[in-house]
């Protein structure tokens, strides 16, 4: 993971960020320390995802927005559109979300869900991971993007499953037939049997 360069250069290691991009900095540096110290948790594999999404009857999108700019809205309108799960918006600060009630927490939900699908910053994450396990949700699952390995390996340590830097929206579509390179539904019409 690290090359060594000639003359009075000292020795670099090349990182790989969250963003899947590369870069080189001094191999002694604390940063290079940090980063090759990040990401040893793994979580549920494709098959064990498939098994989440194939089991799961209803999803709560904490943090959801109202606003369609924002990832959570598009994620809400696929779910409503391309899945059979009840869909529940939380978010204390809006009333309603894509024609449906918001609710301000996962306890003010009518069911628990099967999935807490998380849009929230990182920090966030061990809150949300206190909230799911108080009302007994067995699925936190935390959007594209969003890392927090201490807050993953306590949620596990008390009987959740967590899915992490992951989209729900693009594993579904993945696994449903549905997935374009960019994230958007094909249209196309393939003779495949989907996996349900």
């Amino acid at each position: 993971m690290s090359d060594s360069t000639t003359g009075t250069q000292a020795d670099t290691a090349t990182v790989t960020l969250a963003n899947g991009l590369t870069c080189a900095i001094p191999a002694s540096s604390p940063l290079a320390k940090l980063l090759k110290s990040q990401r040893t948790w793994v979580g549920p594999s494709a098959k064990e995802r498939l098994g989440i999404l194939r089991r799961a009857k209803s999803v709560a999108i904490v943090g959801a927005s109202p606003n369609p700019a924002r990832s959570s809205y598009f994620v809400g309108t696929y779910l409503q559109q391309s899945s059979s799960y009840r869909v529940y918006f939380v978010n204390p600060n809006a009333t309603e979300i894509l024609g449906q009630p918001a609710y301000p927490d996962l306890a003010s939900l009518p069911e628990v869900p099967d999935i807490v699908d998380v849009f929230r910053k990182a920090s966030d994450i061990p809150a949300v991971i206190d909230d799911a396990l108080a009302v007994g949700a067995p699925v936190v699952w935390v959007q594209l993007g969003i890392w927090n390995e201490e807050a993953a390996r306590y949620g596990e340590s008390k009987g959740l499953t967590v899915v992490m830097d992951r989209c729900i929206k693009v594993e579904h579509a993945r696994f449903h037939g549905g997935l374009h390179l960019m994230g958007f539904d094909t249209g196309v019409i393939s003779a495949k049997k989907q996996v349900r």
